[in-house]
């Protein structure tokens, strides 16, 4: 055998075949007694080894009762299994372009480790004819991306290094000595056949670059991968129910408990029907067809059994007494009979005994009611009670029965629970009794009480009303009274007409209803603010008198006159008239004609006229002063000055005189009534003050 790429393989070749044959005696001679436990690392060496050999996992030989080691054992197996076929892969789209195997193997896992592998390679060659980027981030999976970037860069997959020695020789070719010849455009990369690297290696140029595949981590060398374990780091997936076991680059999950009769469980972990009928593990007899059941199996007979019957356990067929069953086959008045395979119905006809007759269906007996017969079987005052096939009579509530009589007598409640049972008035009825209130009460809720009434709710007074208890009373608004004859009615109160009614108003009194107006004459006066005095309206003052320009308006009680003062002869109107209340006053001068010597030497200077209306007093001891007219007298060095004062107009019967005062340094005149006067209620007098000059001779 030539050497392959100037390598000599025939000493490699042979020295692997011994350690094969030396690995598979060891595998399958059992342990001795006394041997010493394999270690993980012991039993993950001997799957691989049965995976090389072997190119399966089925039927591992038996190494331990550990169970640890059945699953190192198990999983490198598988582990070691996977790599070979995805190097066979990566091989065959190296050297074939091609990815096809024999048919017998593409059912197998082993098979779907090929294809990927050799698929993912296809790519990266297909990406370096194109002279696309190698490190492409497809999805494609973080082992499947690795292959293909090396494909892609190198030409061929990271790990051909290995696979000349593991590859069967069904799956190499024969290479000329030409293309030996030809030289190698690996032959200076740094990475060929893995370089120092333990898996992955990446040529940089000035130095490389080692990296692990998936389910690896690297060492601290730099060089070494370690596989990873999921189930201490926790980056497995498995759920609750199930145990982590790892594996090289990789780990599944176990489940913990057993699947239970008739599941078997599969290299997946999960649970399997075991189809009994197929396997022929059932205990059918010959005469029964076995039919596959969910976790168990089902025995049916070939004979099949007519209707009415049922087929037992050994096949044989069986009555059906449909009498026993829960549905009641034949109606209500009827007994079932099982014949052979069906049944019958007879009808039954009852014997009813008394108090009792035939239902409507005439199928049993029901219970007659005696009471609800129209002749009343219990007398009067009875009550009459229904039994089954009987009836009984008690007396209704109200009545005793009476041992003489034997009869139902009226109980009264009134007469034997006196002042117990109504708060007012008992009155007893037939059975019952029944409560009353007196007047002025209404019967509560509890028909035994009595409340209050408000009467004045139904408005029974004329104007106001007060409710008492057990009563009301009627009361007026003001102005009005209440009437003796009913006590409701309000009646107007004729205020005029009272004793006290003439000093109400100081003119007349007028009665309206609930009260009374006070009015004054029709001319001359108006009502006071206080509704009741009458006051005179000032005609002078108010300019409604009708007086001339050359007479004076001079206001009286009710009404008002006209005057006409003139001054005497040499005499003259002063140009100041006082407008006083109740009194008008004209003052004359002395205006003496030239050459008048007489009118000269008169000593009267001045003269005034002054019209005064004073009240009259019809009843009085002594003179009452009236009115008091001041003036004031000058003083002169040469002359002597007095001033007169005089009634000249309205003195009737001289009931009137004034006096003179003297006061404060003025001259006072005193009006005064002497004597009662009749007539009207105000005396006008006319009064005149002369102010006197006596000329004194020189």
């Amino acid at each position: 055998m030539e050497p392959l790429g100037g390598a000599p393989l025939l000493p490699r070749l042979l020295l692997l075949l011994l350690l094969l044959v030396a690995a598979a005696a060891a595998a399958a001679a059992p342990p001795l007694l006394g041997e010493r436990e394999l270690t993980i690392e012991e039993c993950c060496e001997r799957g691989n080894e049965w995976a090389t050999k072997n190119r399966g996992c089925s039927s591992l030989p038996f190494l331990s009762e550990s169970r640890e080691c059945s699953i190192a054992q198990e999983q490198c197996c598988r582990n070691k299994l996977d790599e070979e076929y995805c190097l066979e892969g990566i091989s065959t789209a190296n050297l074939h372009e091609d990815c096809d195997l024999e048919e017998e193997k593409n059912s197998t896992c082993e098979a779907e480790s090929f294809k990927k592998c050799c698929f993912c390679c296809l790519l990266g060659k297909s990406a370096q004819l194109q002279r696309k980027n190698c490190d492409l981030n497809l999805r494609i999976g973080q082992q499947c991306r690795k292959i293909f970037s090396d494909c892609c860069a190198k030409g061929q997959g990271s790990t051909d290094m290995s696979v000349s020695d593991d590859v069967p020789k069904k799956n190499q070719v024969d290479i000329s000595k030409e293309e030996v010849d030809q030289e190698d455009p690996y032959l200076h990369d740094g990475c060929r056949g893995a370089g120092p690297c333990s898996q992955q290696c990446r040529d940089t140029g000035a130095s490389f670059i080692c990296s692990c595949f998936v389910g690896y981590q690297l060492q601290s060398d730099g060089v070494t991968c370690e596989d990873v374990n999921e189930c201490i780091t926790g980056a497995h997936s498995c759920g609750i129910g199930q145990t982590c076991i790892n594996t090289l680059g990789s780990f599944r999950c176990q489940r913990d408990t057993s699947c239970g009769t008739g599941y078997e469980l599969t290299d997946e972990s999960l649970c399997k029907d075991i189809d009994e009928c197929e396997t022929g593990t059932h205990n059918c007899p010959p005469d029964f067809i076995c039919q596959n059941t969910p976790g168990s199996f089902r025995c049916r007979p070939k004979l099949q059994c007519m209707s009415g019957f049922i087929q037992d356990a050994l096949g044989n067929c069986i009555d059906i007494n449909e009498c026993l069953s829960t549905n009641m086959p034949c109606p209500v008045g009827q007994i079932c009979i099982n014949t052979d395979g069906s049944y019958t119905c007879q009808r039954i006809t009852p014997n009813c005994g008394r108090g009792y007759h035939l239902n409507e269906d005439g199928m049993r007996c029901v219970d007659t009611d005696e009471c609800s017969s129209s002749n009343q079987p219990c007398g009067e005052g009875h009550v009459c009670i229904n039994a089954p096939g009987s009836y009984r009579c008690d007396c209704r509530s109200g009545y005793s029965f009476d041992a003489i009589s034997r009869t139902c007598v009226d109980i009264n409640e009134c007469r034997r629970y006196p002042g117990r049972l109504c708060a007012h008035k008992c009155e007893n009825t037939p059975g019952s009794y029944y409560c009353t209130c007196t007047m002025g009460f209404k019967l509560s809720i509890d028909s035994r009480s009595c409340e209050d009434l408000n009467e004045c709710e139904s408005n029974p007074c004329s104007q106001e009303c007060a409710n008492v208890y057990g009563s009301y009373q009627c009361y007026c608004r003001r102005g009005y009274q209440l009437s003796d004859m009913d006590g409701i009615t309000c009646e107007d109160i004729d205020e005029c007409a009272l004793p006290t009614g003439g000093h109400i108003c100081s003119y007349r009194c007028v009665n309206v209803p609930g009260s009374f107006q006070c009015t004054c004459p029709s001319t001359g006066y108006r009502l006071a603010p206080n509704a009741r005095n009458c006051q005179d309206i000032d005609e002078c003052a108010a300019e409604t008198h009708n007086c001339s320009f050359n007479e004076t308006c001079f206001n009286i009680q009710g009404g008002f006159r006209c005057l006409s003062l003139q001054c005497p002869e040499n005499y003259r109107k002063s140009g100041d008239t006082y407008r006083l209340e109740k009194t008008d006053t004209i003052r004359c001068i002395k205006s003496c004609r030239p050459n008048d010597v007489n009118c000269v030497l008169d000593p009267v200077h001045t003269i005034s006229h002054t019209v005064i209306s004073l009240p009259t007093f019809r009843e009085f001891t002594r003179p009452e002063e009236i009115i008091f007219l001041r003036a004031i007298t000058p003083a002169y060095p040469a002359n002597q000055a007095d001033i007169i004062f005089d009634i000249t107009e309205g003195n009737l019967r001289d009931s009137f005189d004034i006096i003179k005062r003297y006061m404060d340094g003025m001259t006072v005149g005193v009006v005064r009534q002497v004597k009662p006067i009749v007539g009207p209620f105000h005396a006008i007098l006319k009064l005149e003050m002369n102010y006197v000059m006596e000329l004194t001779q020189s």
